[in-house]
């Protein structure tokens, strides 16, 4: 069994946009236990979710770096397969890095790519090749599953 983590700390907006990870996620690893990182305020709509395992909820309002360090040890603790990195910020790509996960992925934009297992290019939409925010968070999973450092 899989144990597959997916970070996204940002706004509400931005989290919805990410629940297409999940389920293309639980597609492709029906018995797989997923968690979500997401900040404080956003948890509730993930309560009860039919394809999660676990919600981490990081509270940046008070204690923002004890908190970071709490969550960072977790998942270290919890020894993940993948870890997925939806956001391009330096804190969410030091935890990818630092969760000694087997197979971490994540922007090229995120200061910490480089040391990702998978670097995947962050394309923005223009008017000749639109691209939905939705598509281009599913760039990170279309490859799961195969060792690369290929950025598409």
């Amino acid at each position: 069994m899989k144990k597959i983590l997916v970070i996204q700390t940002a706004s509400i907006g931005d989290v919805i946009l990410s629940t297409p990870v999940i389920e293309s996620l639980h597609s492709k690893f029906p018995d797989a236990k997923i968690d979500f990182l997401l900040k404080k305020g956003t948890d509730s709509l993930f309560k009860a979710h039919p394809f999660l395992n676990q919600v981490i909820v990081w509270d940046k309002s008070k204690h923002k770096y004890p908190n970071f360090l709490k969550i960072l040890k977790n998942i270290r603790q919890t020894h993940y397969d993948y870890v997925i990195n939806i956001q391009r910020f330096a804190s969410t790509g030091f935890l990818t890095v630092f969760s000694h996960a087997q197979t971490s992925i994540g922007f090229d934009k995120n200061p910490f790519s480089l040391f990702f297992t998978q670097r995947i290019r962050h394309i923005i939409s223009e008017k000749e090749t639109p691209l939905h925010e939705v598509d281009r968070n599913l760039l990170l999973v279309s490859g799961t599953g195969r060792k690369s450092t290929k950025i598409y």
